[in-house]
């Protein structure tokens, strides 16, 4: 039985993608569309051939409509999802789930109260360089992790290609680092192995926009082991990098080629040398695991503990900045 998904807005740069992903999935059809700018919405129904709803209410009081695609104005993200979540509609969504950790708390928990499914789109948890890191650190290859950086740029800023309201400090909750930071401030998280107590972070505006296309945050942990989060949007030819060091070992991807080059003194060679690890094959898609949630009725825990800890270290780094200082984690209002 294919599950029907309610489209909630075209206003982020990957919501005809997640539109792909569930036309090309056997078990899901797209059959309507809300959007808070009703002239962007009613072009894509049209496009797509399936009504649209004027009010978001409407769309969801359908019983026909078994969940729904989130790809709305990150500011409007607890109004929408809390909605659909009372409406009985599964959920799959961009990051961040929301701008603060108290939003995003009252999202989760209303989804659990509903039973509905709760996935967030945090698709590099699935790529095969990242599986391919967590095996070497899982071997004890790198020793104690002491310092991991992790680096994703382009220069939509500079090309014009980013759609003016990415540059919304209202709508987005920030700039690079919210936005294309994301990937780097989970994996950095992931690729640590422990818990953030504190972060410091950096914003730069070399295009004059409202938000920063320039950013870097820093990871504090109780071991002493440090995380670097870089992001940007003025940048040509970034590639994205991945750099982790340990006391017996350091592994590196894409500097600049898209390889893993690990050096361990744990090495069978007495004399340690730079090797390349194969990458793995990537698993699927955060998309195709919602489905599966669905249709199995188990829930996205690693997940959904992943985006939470993503919207509070984003929280975190955008108050470092206001407030010029480091922010402990356990300052945050949960």
């Amino acid at each position: 039985m294919s599950i029907r998904i309610g489209k909630i807005s075209y206003w982020h740069v990957h919501a005809w993608d997640y539109t792909k992903q569930a036309q090309e999935h056997d078990d899901t059809d797209i059959v309507a569309v809300w959007d808070e700018d009703p002239v962007r919405g009613k072009k894509a129904a049209e496009k797509l051939q399936v009504p649209f709803y004027d009010h978001l209410d409407d769309m969801l009081a359908q019983k026909d409509i078994d969940a729904v695609i989130v790809d709305a104005p990150t500011n409007r993200h607890r109004e929408v999802m809390v909605a659909a979540a009372k409406a009985g509609k599964h959920i799959f969504t961009e990051k961040v789930v929301a701008p603060t950790l108290a939003e995003t708390n009252e999202i989760v928990s209303e989804t659990e109260k509903q039973g509905v499914k709760l996935t967030v789109s945090l698709p590099r948890l699935n790529d095969g360089y990242t599986l391919a890191v967590q095996d070497v650190l899982n071997q004890g290859l790198l020793g104690k992790v002491t310092y991991v950086k992790v680096r994703l740029a382009h220069g939509g800023a500079l090309a014009g290609w980013l759609p003016d309201h990415f540059y919304s400090l209202e709508q987005c909750g920030g700039g690079a680092l919210i936005d294309l930071g994301c990937h780097p401030m989970y994996l950095t998280r992931l690729f640590l192995g422990e818990e953030i107590t504190g972060v410091s972070a950096n914003f730069g505006y070399i295009t004059g926009k409202e938000v920063e296309d320039n950013a870097v945050a820093t990871l504090q942990t109780a071991s002493g082991a440090i995380g670097v989060v870089e992001a940007g949007f003025a940048n040509s030819h970034s590639p994205f990098t991945i750099e982790i060091h340990g006391t017996e070992g350091t592994l590196l991807f894409g500097t600049p080629e898209e390889k893993l080059l690990l050096k361990t003194n744990l090495a069978k060679d007495e004399t340690p040398a730079w090797t390349e690890i194969p990458v793995f094959d990537s698993r699927e898609s955060a998309f195709h695991q919602w489905v599966g949630h669905i249709q199995n009725d188990t829930t996205a825990d690693d997940n959904i503990a992943m985006a939470v800890e993503l919207t509070k270290l984003m929280e975190a780094a955008n108050r470092s900045v206001a407030e010029g200082k480091v922010i402990k984690l356990e300052e945050l209002q949960a």
